[in-house]
């Protein structure tokens, strides 16, 4: 069976189009109706046979894509070699249920999971009713999910609020959304447990029954949104290494010492 792509008449009118280079026009028309292309304009198109069917070389054909990139007309994945044509459901819309079921299909044997995403927004912002999250995309997605869930239970959030709780006397959660994403943060910058520790013991000896020159409690700053944010924690992490090195107090040099510098 013939299968036909249609260009709208006012294609040669579109303001883009009308500053594209007749070079630009043709290969611009050529992504839009090569035998490769599909009903929800994502298709795979090896850079060898958009040489051998536009009669362009490797570097023009290389040039090309980047422009279009470039100009936000597509998307082109390297390591699956897919093309999608951003503008694709604009002027062919989604609708009946023999073209769904078509996308469906289509979307199905999509390799980049980043341009199914990518279809899926687009088909957020037409309002075009399918169903995006068919069931390969969402396997996809769940394995992700699995293994962000892995990396958080590789943090030991339980142990820095349960340390931080003994140390306080308080009952912070370590579940809280702010905590979570502060603990998260500094162990993405490298930090470690004992780190997290550090920082609580020195705190603690500092503030714990304490209070400020207004009579203010200082123990009330013992709380992980203060510890742990970012320019906080770098700068008690650096005074409990400095609480650590050895003391910088004058030293008496004896005699013999004070003429062998002297010479």
């Amino acid at each position: 069976m013939a299968v036909y792509r249609q260009i709208h008449i006012s294609f040669w009118q579109d303001p883009d189009v009308l500053d594209y280079t007749p070079e630009e026009k043709y290969f611009y028309l050529y992504l839009m109706t090569n035998s490769k292309t599909s009903q929800c304009g994502i298709y795979e198109l090896p850079k060898k046979i958009a040489e051998l069917e536009t009669g362009y070389n490797r570097e023009t054909v290389d040039k090309l894509l980047k422009r279009f990139t470039e100009y936000n007309k597509i998307i082109y994945e390297e390591e699956t070699k897919e093309i999608m044509l951003l503008n694709w459901l604009k002027h062919n819309p989604v609708n009946g249920p023999k073209i769904i079921a078509c996308v469906k299909k289509e979307l199905n044997g999509v390799k980049s999971l980043s341009l199914r995403k990518q279809f899926e927004g687009v088909c957020i912002q037409y309002r075009y009713p399918i169903d995006t999250l068919w069931q390969p995309h969402r396997e996809e997605e769940e394995e992700e999910e699995e293994k962000e869930e892995e990396e958080r239970i590789k943090i030991p959030y339980f142990e820095i609020i349960e340390y931080l709780n003994l140390k306080t006397g308080k009952n912070f959660s370590p579940k809280t959304e702010a905590t979570v994403k502060y603990i998260n943060g500094r162990f993405s910058e490298g930090r470690t447990l004992e780190d997290f520790k550090k920082v609580i013991d020195v705190k603690c000896s500092e503030w714990l029954g304490k209070k400020d020159r207004d009579g203010k409690r200082l123990d009330v700053y013992l709380r992980p949104n203060t510890l742990f944010s970012p320019t906080n924690f770098e700068n008690y992490l650096n005074q409990c290494v400095n609480q650590k090195q050895p003391s910088m107090e004058p030293v008496r040099l004896t005699m013999v010492e004070s003429d062998y510098l002297n010479q």
